[in-house]
């Protein structure tokens, strides 16, 4: 029923998921596609992108594929010019893209720290600016930043990832304040627990994780995008700068 509701908010919205080949990107985008959205899939993969577009077109749903690096100013606004080409408008972005590395803290080289920066806080940062100026023009518009756990719980052997999504935190709370007057709407999902993902299968780390879970199951990637697509959603109507996490009790404030 949930669902429901939502979609009929999402019908004729156009919205861009950056890190949308695989994993939470694509079951969001689908997720999306199905509630009525036009989805814009973007991704370094160009293979991932239009195989994950091809899949959404082939159901009924409204999808293209968007290839590139969001890492620098004038490739991330010139592929979210790309989506406003394509859709005329786009109404959301939900800033999906990331690397997730893993080292012990004592061994983070400096490439380790600006190949984390570049991707897990620049790129998010550029695609913000580039919605913000576009959807200023229409005076409305949802933005969703993808978190992590992490950033609230300490992990050693993840410390600069950790550290990049504390600070996607802060500018989810900045950006909140700078672009709700302007009627758009800036927030953050910050999935963990056990999250059934490919990289999470092939790290190995979901037996131990759920151990620690309450809520005593492996959550599917499309339990988080449904709080994103809330989030992203015109029922999501008072929420300025917030991040909600969604854990399964694996972590609670």
């Amino acid at each position: 029923m949930a669902r429901n509701i939502v979609s009929h908010h999402m019908q004729g919205k156009n919205i861009v998921i950056t890190g949308a080949a695989k994993g939470l990107g694509r079951a969001t985008a689908t997720m999306l596609a199905e509630a009525g959205a036009g989805v814009g899939i973007l991704d370094i993969n160009g293979e991932g992108a239009r195989a994950a577009a091809d899949a959404i077109a082939a159901r009924g749903g409204k999808a293209i594929a968007i290839v590139g690096d969001i890492t620098t100013r004038d490739s991330a606004h010139e592929l979210f010019g790309q989506a406003v080409e394509a859709f005329g408008r786009v109404d959301g972005l939900v800033n999906n893209a990331g690397i997730y590395p893993r080292l012990p803290i004592m061994e983070i080289s400096d490439d380790d720290w600006n190949a984390s920066f570049a991707v897990n806080v620049r790129g998010l940062y550029h695609m913000m600016v580039a919605a913000i100026a576009h959807m200023r023009t229409f005076r409305e518009g949802r933005i969703v930043n993808i978190a992590s756990i992490d950033a609230f719980k300490a992990h050693p052997k993840n410390s600069h990832y950790a550290a990049m999504k504390a600070a996607v935190v802060s500018l989810t709370k900045t950006f909140g304040l700078e672009a709700a007057p302007l009627g758009i709407l800036v927030n953050g999902v910050a999935p963990g627990g056990p999250i059934s993902t490919e990289t999470a299968q092939n790290m190995g780390f979901l037996p131990s994780v759920l151990a620690e879970t309450p809520i005593g199951w492996i959550a599917q990637p499309e339990d988080i995008a449904e709080v994103t697509m809330f989030a992203v959603s015109g029922r999501n109507r008072y929420m300025v700068g917030e991040t909600v996490i969604v854990s399964g009790g694996y972590y609670i404030p």
